[in-house]
């Protein structure tokens, strides 16, 4: 029974996020101001430990786990994640707040970077309503310069997810399975495939993403786009 409700909650998360990717392409949205980070130009980017204001104290952890790979691929190249938060701590630095509000700069020269990212989780929980339940990954993004500690780019992403049971055709059937269904996402929600389409969309959307890294072959090609 595990084995099938596993199943199906895959396969609806499948869904959504096909579902999402397809009402948001990546190439609109409105045009952001680049010129501090063309000025920057950044090649490396540290990615500090998240900030976390949702229930969830598991968060930060996970969501750290789908953060490199979309920056990486858009031409940057990623200090290790689980590393750098391990240097921190071993720093003093274990606290995110703590990190947050220290000096950028500081942070470019104990890492060599050229860029910090810092992350914000606004919500990480899932809410039961009327016979269903809504899934929500809620985040700030902020990249600064390792040099001067200027903001270069910033972004905010807000993903939902509400798994829908297969209609019956019954109406005490349908009724019983929407709450099975929403009863199954609340046990054991799956954040990360929408925070996978967060960091996507944070970073690939035209105009608002980040342009081309010295990586990728688009780099400093881009300048319509980005």
């Amino acid at each position: 029974m595990k084995l099938v409700q596993s199943a199906i909650r895959a396969a609806f998360t499948a869904v959504i996020v096909s579902a999402l990717a397809a009402c948001a392409p990546m190439n609109q949205g409105p045009h952001a101001d680049y010129s501090a980070f063309r000025a920057a130009s950044p090649h490396s980017i540290l990615v500090v430990p998240v900030i976390n204001e949702s229930v969830d104290v598991d968060a930060p952890d996970f969501f750290l786990s789908t953060i490199a790979r979309p920056i990486a691929e858009r031409g940057y190249y990623v200090f290790p994640v689980n590393l750098t938060k391990k240097v921190m701590s071993d720093d003093g630095l274990s606290d995110a707040n703590m990190v947050h509000g220290s000096d950028p700069t500081a942070l470019g020269k104990m890492f060599g970077a050229d860029a910090i990212m810092y992350i914000r989780i606004k919500r990480w929980d899932s809410k039961y309503v009327v016979l269903k339940t809504i899934t929500t990954v809620e985040l700030d993004y902020s990249l600064k310069s390792g040099t001067t500690g200027e903001e270069l780019w910033k972004s905010h992403q807000v993903l939902k997810y509400s798994p829908q049971a297969q209609s019956t055709g019954f109406l005490v059937g349908d009724l019983i399975s929407a709450a099975i269904t929403a009863a199954v996402e609340k046990a054991k929600p799956d954040y990360i495939p929408l925070a996978r389409q967060a960091n996507l969309r944070a970073v690939d959307l035209q105009g608002t993403g980040l342009p081309a890294g010295p990586y990728d072959k688009a780099y400093g090609t881009d300048t319509a786009a980005y």
